[in-house]
């Protein structure tokens, strides 16, 4: 039995890739699977550690969210051979499986300056499913002004990368009550390819699209999981010292 009756016409549109996983759901918990609430992250390539303990919660929900439905959190990082920071990424989802009577998800994804914003509810006040992403996060105190909580949260387990970095956001809910919110830092190397002419800078910003277009299926995809699996997608570019 599913969590989220209302993804059922996701994982028909999805059902080879649905399938796949939901029959993994049946085998026992997978050791290197990073659980957090009802989700399991299987991460991409690299080493990745907890940047704060498990203990630790963290609340990015939408404001207006009643507060009896629990969550938790995690907050990972991607680092270096050197033991640098290249990426933080804190998800939240429900903690548990059980749904919850009909929720109306008042929440604007509204449009903003210099982000690029992709709002799949088309305006509607009653769901959430929100992609926004910002380049160059590290430049005129974004964070800081218009993800003050984040901001806060990162700054103290000493979770932001080195400059310049971009931030990739995406919220998304269902009307069972689930939710998922994930918030990626990283390095620009990790998701710009080099350019050495014109060409190439015009298609830098291409594999960024993609991957973060990966990266909002996936989320979209767990919600309808029994195992709640959320498969994180490799940045398109990897760097020597990741490895």
């Amino acid at each position: 039995m599913t969590l989220f009756p209302s993804t059922r016409r996701l994982v028909q549109a999805l059902a080879p890739v649905v399938l796949g996983a939901t029959l993994s759901a049946c085998a026992p918990v997978q050791p290197d699977l990073v659980r957090v609430g009802r989700a399991q992250l299987e991460l991409p390539p690299g080493s990745w550690a907890p940047l704060a303990t498990d203990q630790a919660l963290f609340d990015v929900r939408p404001d207006d969210v009643s507060h009896d439905l629990p969550m938790q959190s995690r907050l990972l990082g991607l680092r270096d051979a050197q033991g640098g920071l290249l990426a933080s990424v804190l998800v939240q989802t429900n903690a548990t499986n059980h749904p919850r009577d009909i929720t109306l998800w008042d929440w604007r994804c509204a449009p903003q300056k210099g982000v690029q914003v992709e709002d799949a509810t088309r305006g509607s006040r009653v769901r959430i499913d929100c992609l926004r992403y910002r380049r160059r996060a590290d430049a005129d105190g974004y964070l800081a002004a218009n993800w003050p909580l984040l901001s806060q949260t990162l700054a103290a387990h000493q979770a932001i990368p080195a400059q310049p970095f971009s931030h990739v956001s995406y919220r998304y809910s269902t009307q069972e009550g689930g939710f998922i919110a994930i918030d990626v830092l990283a390095d620009q190397r990790l998701l710009r390819a080099p350019t050495h002419n014109n060409l190439e800078f015009l298609r830098a910003g291409l594999p960024a699209q993609e991957w973060m277009h990966r990266l909002r299926e996936a989320a979209r995809t767990s919600p309808a999981m029994m195992d709640g699996r959320l498969v994180l997608p490799p940045f398109p570019q990897t760097l020597p010292q990741a490895q």
